[in-house]
């Protein structure tokens, strides 16, 4: 009889431990496989995979939540798709999909005012939607084509977009209200003697179009907010933009064909750029604009997330199925978590 229960004890413990071992951590790195389909949720302390969920189709891009509770995953289709797959991350699952109706060729994503932005490559617009709602409730079209990635300033009135084979990035600024309902009064309230019934006062919005190099694809804002680094992967440069004369104002000879993704470290010193037609990870000084350093990290990589720490960055080695792990204080590579077929998306959710 002891021996039973003995055994039944260990066998509780040990599913105890298993069931806590499985548990989201926070933080948590969240990395899409394209090929498999899967989002892998990983322990950053230890490297392990803690669950893995349905991607949806085809995934490219992933971003998570403000508290860390969902991720959201475009289902891109090469600009055929018009889904986006949302997960709830503290049960590790998939959620009802987000369905975009017209608005096909997701890829782009954002997390910003707490809404999803995202672009949408086949209907040339960028777009918001409400996890609230449950609803898209705003969208806007670029004119552009393959409107492709999208970043939104914390303060909702300014955001980027890169448009692959346009050569441009389009600057989208929120200008002042007016329409039906007249200008708003400094309080944010449409002024009065209005007629009953009136709509209410429209957003206008501006957009300025700048011409970059060829293939401009992956783009980061640097820290200050003051410069915009855009890989050209067609050109092997770097279109560097200044936010405020909204021009370009150096086009580095970089020598980065195939680039991917560009990511400031958190401290704005380092611009890293990812090749997915190369064997190296290159590193630019953001000050000088020199290059600093090329670390060999496999056979070509997409994405790429910094630790917000500043501890590491972790980039996705598609070819070799692998994400590699940067030590940003000595830039070699430290490390490898193999998390399936085709690597590229990578988010950071930190719970709260």
């Amino acid at each position: 009889m002891k021996a039973k229960l003995s055994v039944a004890l260990l066998l509780c413990i040990g599913v105890a431990a298993v069931l806590y071992a499985a548990a989201t951590p926070s933080p948590a790195l969240l990395i899409l496989a394209k090929a498999d389909q899967t989002m892998s949720i990983v322990n950053p302390t230890t490297l392990a995979i803690v669950g893995q969920v349905p991607s949806g189709p085809d995934p490219h891009e992933i971003v998570a939540s403000v508290d860390g509770k969902f991720a959201y995953i475009s289902n891109y289709g090469g600009g055929s798709l018009h889904t986006i797959t949302a997960v709830d991350l503290q049960n590790q699952k998939a959620l009802p999909t987000i369905e975009l109706g017209a608005l096909r060729g997701p890829h782009g994503l954002d997390f910003a005012g707490g809404k999803v932005w995202f672009t949408a490559e086949g209907a040339k617009v960028v777009g918001s939607y409400d996890p609230v709602t449950k609803a898209i409730d705003w969208v806007l079209g670029t004119g552009q084509d393959r409107t492709h990635m999208i970043y939104v300033f914390p303060d909702l009135n300014r955001m980027l977009t890169s448009n692959v084979s346009s050569a441009t990035v389009t600057l989208i600024e929120k200008g002042p209200a007016s329409g039906p309902g007249g200008p708003l009064s400094p309080a944010g309230q449409p002024n009065t003697g209005q007629p009953p019934g009136a709509r209410p006062p429209q957003i206008n919005w501006t957009e300025t179009v700048i011409p970059v190099g060829h293939g401009s694809e992956g783009f980061d804002v640097s820290p200050d907010y003051k410069e915009v680094w855009v890989g050209n992967a067609q050109d092997g440069t770097i279109s560097i933009i200044d936010l405020a004369s909204k021009k370009v104002v150096q086009a580095l000879d970089a020598n980065v064909h195939g680039a991917n993704r560009v990511k400031f470290t958190p401290d704005g010193k380092l611009v890293f750029v990812s090749s997915l037609g190369g064997a190296d990870l290159a590193i630019f000084d953001a000050a000088t604009r020199k290059e600093a350093k090329r670390v060999k990290i496999g056979h070509g990589a997409a994405g790429i997330l910094m630790q917000p720490d500043g501890a590491r960055a972790f980039v996705a080695c598609s070819p070799d199925n692998y994400v590699a792990i940067i030590d940003l204080k000595s830039l070699e590579m430290t490390g490898k978590i193999a998390t399936g077929k085709e690597p590229d998306g990578l988010a950071w959710a930190v719970q709260k």
